[in-house]
Formats: structure tokens, sequence, C-alpha cells
């Protein structure tokens, strides 16, 4: 399972807004990229991290894609959770709070006003992202966590990933779970990735659009925004 946290209870609404956070709630660079640079400035990480990573893409990489990076963190593999938990909490809370979209706060604010449930929905790590849902108070984030053994990572994200298929199916469950209409929701991402469940709602819409989504969106007719 991904992480979810804030609110477990129904919600008593049957609209919800999803918000992608990488390049959507965040305008710019992937939050896991900001966080490697942080540990790397502090000495945690450094070139065995990096060329296990490098390695591991060579060996399994399709096309270019980066799926074998999001399925597998080797630069935390084998650390601590106590000691890599603290610090991506320190980090978000130093980097990534201040850098949220005045934009995309502002549309959040209007689905709140509007009785619609907020959730976050990204294939970043929870311990990375936990500090802006809490800060945010939306009611539920569902993000990647990583496998544990005796409190150690082993570098693998427990199934399933929430990005592409894997969004969209545990989209399909909170919508289970809480009596969502998808057909009435509302969805917010840039890449992709969140292809999927921008198709899953009533209301999509793409922002900040890489890798071709600006095409899509308008294949589909979906809108297209801007936020900074």
């Amino acid at each position: 399972m991904a992480f979810v946290t804030s609110n477990r209870h129904r919600l008593g609404t049957s609209v919800a807004a999803f918000f992608d956070v990488d390049n959507t709630l965040l305008p710019g660079e992937a939050s896991e990229i900001r966080f490697f640079r942080w540990l790397w400035q502090r000495r945690i990480v450094g070139w065995p991290e990096a060329r296990a990573s490098a390695l591991w893409w060579l060996r399994h990489w399709p096309a270019l894609s980066l799926q074998p990076l999001r399925e597998r963190k080797l630069y935390l593999m084998g650390k601590p959770a106590q000691v890599i938990e603290p610090l991506g909490e320190e980090f978000c809370r130093e980097r990534l709070c201040p850098a949220v979209s005045p934009d995309a706060m502002r549309q959040m604010e209007q689905h709140r006003q509007a009785g619609h449930a907020i959730v976050l929905v990204t294939g970043s790590l929870d311990f990375l992202v936990d500090p802006i849902a809490i800060s945010l108070q939306v009611d539920r984030c569902l993000a990647g966590q990583l496998e544990q053994r005796d409190g150690v990572y082993t570098g693998e994200l427990l199934q399933p990933l929430p990005y592409g298929n894997g969004k969209h199916t545990l989209v399909e469950r909170l919508a289970e779970e809480l009596d969502l209409d998808l057909a009435a929701c509302f969805a917010y991402g840039d890449s992709p990735g969140d292809r999927e469940i921008l198709s899953a709602v009533g209301h999509p819409t793409v922002v900040n659009p890489i890798r071709g989504m600006g095409r899509v969106a308008r294949r589909n007719g979906w809108p297209v925004v801007s936020w900074k």
C-alpha cells in the first residue's frame, strides 16, 4: 500500500480534487532530485549511491525511461529509516514547503470552499511530502513508501507505486472507500504518469505540461494551465 495520511474517516462529500506534487504543486525539479542533492551536500550520499543508481538504470532502461529509478531507490538502500526520515522532513520543511505554488494553493482553496476533498497523489516518497500534506491540511495523501527490513531500507518500493497505472489503482480504491463520484471529481497533473487519473475523472487539468502532455491535452480537449 502507498502511504495514506490525514483524516482517515469518510469525508462527507462525493467530490475530490486530486493533485500531483512534482511540477504541479511544486513547479520545477522533482522533489527527490532536490532531496538527493541536499543529502549529497551533507555527505549522507555520494558517488557510490550515484553510481549504483546509474548502473541499475543502464541495465534496465527501456527507451530512456526513468521507470527503473522510480521503482528502486538505491541511493537509500541499506540506510536506517530512523536516520533518513527525520532528514526528509527537515528537507521538506526547509526547501519544499516554501516552494509550493501560490496558484496551486489558490486552486486548492477554491475546492475546499466548494466542499471538495483534497487529495495528494504522488510517486514521491511519503516522508518527503507528508509535511506538505499536513501544512496544507489535505484530506488524504497517497505517496510512495519504501520497504523496510529491521528498520533499514531495502531500496524497493511497496506496490502499487503511485505512478501511471498505480496512481489510477489507488484513486479507484480511494473512490470506492469514500464513495467518490469520479465523474464529478477533479485532477491536476503534468506528465504521462498522470494520464490515467486525468482520464478517470470528469474534470481533468494539465498543469505545467512536460513530456508530450501538452499534445495529449489538446487531443483530449483538456484545459492546460501554468502554475508558478
